[in-house]
């Protein structure tokens, strides 16, 4: 199912006003929660794709067993870019968008698992905090790089992990390895999950892949839907 989506009337349409948000809500972050069992429930991957020429963005949802990884549900939204590009501010860019995938579910989502930051984060207000504390979901953040911050190599082997250190020294996240000699991913904690749960999570969400199934499958499911929602554009002469 595609949800076509609109800016909200009161989205913050500069840097200042997004800067503000973020310092209203980075408070509601909820951080002494374990969250839900590794392996128990559902688990849904969100992720977004974009066209930048056109201002569009697709958002996908894809709801997991946490159990089987077996895919129990799918949503996408398209819509229109919802900020500009500014570091720091790139969850204003799609949260309506993501909003409106997961607004979408029949099932409620579980766990999310965004593919960004949460507290690995310059303003410690990524998107997986920022998405947490708009649903009141516990979120975590699995980033392919570290964004801004330090970490020694974590060992070799699966499920080895480092700290994830901002200059002061304060641990944000982990770099935690999924596969035997393969580079690490960026685990931090969004929203009413503890770090070490976010860990646990992220292993049993990559039984194959360096990546979790449900960021692969996110990630491909929004592309898709932006490759259908294009095709009429581009097919006309």
């Amino acid at each position: 199912m595609v949800t076509l989506t609109e800016i909200p009337e009161d989205w913050p349409a500069d840097e200042a006003a997004a800067l503000a948000v973020q310092d209203g809500l980075r408070g509601r972050v909820v951080l002494d929660e374990p969250g839900p069992p590794p392996g128990t429930g559902l688990v849904t991957g969100v992720d977004v794709a974009y066209d930048d020429e056109r201002d569009v963005v697709a958002a996908a949802a894809v709801v997991l067993d946490a159990a089987t990884l077996e895919v129990v549900e799918e949503s996408t939204a398209v819509g229109r870019v919802a900020f500009p590009y500014v570091p720091g501010l790139l969850a204003f860019r799609e949260i309506p968008t993501v909003l409106a995938a997961l607004g979408a579910l029949s099932t409620g989502p579980g766990l999310v698992v965004c593919d960004g930051y949460g507290l690995a984060h310059p303003r410690r207000f990524g998107l997986a905090s920022h998405l947490g504390v708009l649903t009141g979901l516990p979120v975590i953040g699995v980033a392919k790089n570290p964004f801004a911050f330090t970490h020694e190599e974590p060992g070799a082997r699966r499920g080895e992990a480092s700290a994830l250190v901002d200059a002061d020294g304060e641990e944000v996240g982990r770099a935690l390895r999924t596969r035997d000699g393969v580079k690490p991913v960026f685990v931090s904690v969004g929203h009413r999950v503890s770090l070490d749960n976010a860990c646990a999570h992220t292993l049993r969400l990559t039984p194959r892949y360096r990546l979790p199934e449900s960021t692969r499958r996110a990630d491909a499911l929004c592309r898709e839907a932006l490759r259908t929602a294009l095709r009429p554009a581009r097919e006309t002469p």
